[in-house]
């Protein structure tokens, strides 16, 4: 802990990962190393604006005042990291998109993070998993008082985003190197490089538990990497074995679920992720695109699970842009994958029940497709849900691949999501 407080303390001081200044400007190079479609490039047209607009009334509408925070799903009053960071993509592009003034996103930012400099964290280590977004009190997941745990993979998405923001805008360096630096790291970067979550049930001690699978995992330890700290084993692909299906060799995880508790989730997310904001990179790799790619398999994954949902299209009529999403009933969230517990296709809640009727076109995914890779396989999954919202509300979680309608939720992930993903295409010139 020592050598990462030490690490994390010069890199405040240096700046160093400023190339992160804006959305990953070498992409477009990077697909050409790697002989696969263009990003789409170029300003939004007078659709994608509105679509941007529309995506931004969800944070309008859901917006906390006393703390600065969003709920994550529509007038209920409880929020996660992952989509707090996810709300914080959305500010920062609805600004950099023209949508809000600066006057109203240093309003919101100030709150949110005189919130994080203020609220009680777990255990006086790291933030609760949930908190009220109305008093920033924390909860556990059914917004009921009390403290649950912490998630890295959520705090690695954090992490990225308020290291992103102090670099566009570093009049707010301060605010949010202070937030951060309350926090204590020795428990959830481990010596060898590893993230861990915490975990605490009912009667039990508090359990420190290994945390993330391919695609996430490597996501969020840039989180980590950013601010000084060392998630080598974290970053690697290892442990990993490939399927095919319809041509395609599939990367997934191989550690046990039944063993380790954690099920291994082949998505379109965490990818998607990685290239809009990352470039599919190393956060340490400032060598530029003309040398050695440190993280192209990354890349080269991500190109897999494009090409493997397009391939499965082609062969079956079924629309396919598969990811993690919420519901509108219980059980209110499922992993809709390409490959998970030894099954293709498979869409599973999080305790691993199978739910085959929840498996859903996922706006979030499609329009990441469509923005990574311009092809007539994502036009087609544009037209499919660039319409897919509730002018009042913000865009729907997605379409159900069955034929029986929308997700009739809307979330601050989704929405945050969707507006990155814009200001990505606008800005990948």
């Amino acid at each position: 802990m020592r050598i990462a407080m030490v690490c994390l303390a010069g890199l405040l001081v240096s700046g160093c990962g400023s190339k992160y200044n804006s959305f990953s400007e070498d992409i477009v190079d990077r697909k050409k190393h790697w002989s696969i479609p263009p990003a789409r490039q170029g300003d939004l047209t007078e659709k994608e604006m509105d679509m941007a607009r529309i995506a931004w009334k969800y944070f309008e509408n859901n917006y906390q005042e006393s703390t600065g925070l969003v709920n994550a799903v529509n007038n209920y009053p409880s929020v996660t990291w992952w989509d707090a960071a996810s709300y914080l993509a959305g500010m920062t592009s609805a600004l950099e998109l023209g949508i809000i003034e600066k006057e109203e996103y240093d309003r919101r930012l100030i709150r949110f993070i005189t919130t994080l400099n203020t609220m009680d964290l777990f255990r006086n280590e790291m933030p609760n998993k949930a908190y009220n977004t109305q008093n920033a009190a924390k909860v556990d997941y059914a917004n009921q008082p009390g403290e649950i745990g912490y998630s890295a993979l959520d705090l690695g998405r954090l992490l990225i985003w308020l290291h992103l923001i102090k670099n566009r805008y570093p009049e707010y360096a301060t605010g949010i190197d202070s937030a951060v630096l309350r926090w204590n790291f020795c428990n959830i970067v481990n010596e060898d490089g590893l993230m861990f979550g915490a975990l605490l049930e009912p009667g039990k001690p508090v359990q420190y538990l290994q945390e993330g699978r391919l695609g996430y995992e490597e996501y969020a330890a840039k989180g980590f990497q950013l601010w000084g700290f060392d998630t080598k084993t974290a970053s690697m692909a290892e442990p990993y074995n490939t399927i095919n299906l319809f041509g395609y060799d599939v990367p997934y995880d191989t550690r046990d679920p039944r063993k380790l508790k954690a099920h291994s989730y082949v998505v379109t997310e965490s990818y998607v992720l990685d290239g809009i904001e990352l470039g599919w990179d190393l956060s340490t790799d400032h060598s530029g695109p003309d040398t050695s790619y440190s993280n192209g398999w990354m890349a080269e994954f991500a190109l897999q699970i494009y090409r493997v949902q397009e391939a499965r299209y082609e062969a079956t009529g079924i629309i396919t842009a598969r990811t993690e999403h919420q519901l509108a009933s219980a059980p209110y969230f499922v992993y809709d994958t390409l490959y998970t517990d030894g099954y293709a296709w498979n869409t599973i809640s999080e305790n691993g029940e199978y739910l085959p009727q929840y498996s859903a076109v996922a706006v979030k995914g499609a329009m990441g497709l469509w923005a990574l890779w311009d092809t007539e396989y994502t036009d087609l999954l544009f037209d499919h849900t660039s319409h897919l919202y509730d002018r009042e509300k913000g865009f729907y979680e997605g379409i159900f691949e069955n034929g029986t309608g929308l997700i009739n939720t809307f979330t601050s992930n989704n929405n945050g999501i969707l507006l990155e993903i814009l200001l990505f295409k606008n800005k990948v010139n």
